[in-house]
Parts: C-alpha cells; sequence; structure tokens
C-alpha cells in the first residue's frame, strides 16, 4: 500500500485572497506530489521496514543508511505537507479556551505568540518551515526546522505549521515573506490545532 496524495479538504481558491490557486495547484498537485514519489521509491527499496512514516521519521536512525536522507527529505516533506492542507480553512475559527490559556501562559497573550511565530518563520534562513510544537515535556515552544525535517524527529509533536519554502508563496507574495506570514493567520483553522493539542497531550 503505497503512499497516496491526499486531497485538498477544501477547492483550491478556497483560501483566496490570502493564499490564491495558482500556488495551491503548484505546491499541492506539483510539489507534495513529487515528494510522494520519492519516498515511495526509497521505501521500495526496503519494504521489510514498513511505510509507517511517522515511527519512521521518529527514529531516523532505524532507517537504513542508504535511503535515510531521502526519506528525512520526502517522507517528511509529504507528512508536512499532509498536515499543512488541514491546517488552513477557509472558515473563520478560533482557538479554544483551553489552547487559548496554554498560548497565553506560555507567551503572555495571543499577540505574543504571534510575534514569535511571525519572527521564527521570517528569520528561517533558506528553505524550511515554523512550529507551534507540544515539546517532551508537554509544553508549548514555536521552533522551526531546516528543508523539510519534522519537528516529530526531535520529539516533538506539531500542532501548527507553516511552510515558509520559497515556493509556497512566490506565486503571489513574491520575496515579500511576512506578508505571506500575516496572510496565513487569516486562514488558520483553529479546529484541527485544537484537535492536535488535545491529542498531544
Amino acid at each position: 500500500m503505497a503512499i497516496i496524495l491526499p486531497d485538498l479538504p477544501y477547492a483550491y481558491d478556497a483560501l483566496e485572497p490570502y493564499i490564491d490557486a495558482e500556488t495551491m495547484h503548484l505546491h499541492h498537485d506539483k510539489h507534495h506530489q513529487a515528494y510522494v514519489n520519492n519516498a515511495n521509491a526509497a521505501l521500495e527499496k526496503h519494504p521489510e521496514i514498513g511505510e509507517d512514516l511517522e515511527a519512521l521519521l521518529a527514529d531516523v536512525e532505524s532507517i537504513p543508511a542508504d535511503i535515510r536522507q531521502a526519506l528525512i527529505n520526502n517522507g517528511g516533506g509529504h507528512l508536512n505537507h499532509a498536515l499543512f492542507w488541514e491546517l488552513m480553512t477557509p472558515e473563520k475559527t478560533a482557538p479554544s479556551a483551553e489552547l487559548a490559556a496554554a498560548i497565553d501562559a506560555t507567551f503572555g497573550s495571543f499577540e505574543e505568540f504571534q510575534a514569535a511565530f511571525t519572527a521564527a518563520a521570517t528569520t528561517r534562513f533558506g528553505s524550511g518551515w515554523v512550529w507551534l510544537v507540544v515539546n517532551k515535556e508537554g509544553k508549548l515552544e514555536v521552533t522551526s526546522t531546516a528543508n523539510q525535517d519534522t519537528p516529530i524527529s526531535e520529539g516533538k509533536k506539531p500542532i501548527l505549521g507553516l511552510d515558509v519554502w520559497e515556493h509556497a508563496y512566490y506565486v503571489k507574495y513574491r520575496n515579500v515573506r511576512p506578508d505571506y506570514i500575516k496572510a496565513f493567520f487569516s486562514v488558520i483553522n483553529w479546529n484541527k490545532v485544537d484537535e492536535l493539542y488535545a491529542a498531544a497531550k
């Protein structure tokens, strides 16, 4: 049972004007599909390890050396993107009272969390992701990863993530990454974040 590209949970143009339809087509149909294809090609070389990418990437040393980096890159790329699509919605949502309280306790306020997340996304050099995670101590933390690395490999559980590779925003925002980061906050699916937070605790 090979890994498959998940459908978007909304139409390609559903996140307009914040995320444009052309970007969604390229990002989902081309970039994400390439990660799926390359992850499957790597896994075919070692059918004995199975296809549970979360388990494999939680213990990267268990991955055979000849496909380890390919799975970090492409398996991570698949997991990151599959989560990313679910973390956005055209609906207006808000954090639950429990998550809002945890954000306030950790960062001081929602605005201070947004500032910390924005700073991490803005200063991530080159390609990568910025995350809100539940760390090993069960606390919220803003972190970022390079390329398609996943916080799962660091023992952290991602509950919110933003792709800051240029392919995620260049069609609409050109080189102005901060405008894209600001737009992201208008399409966050806080219901999904709440669900992931509850599971991660």
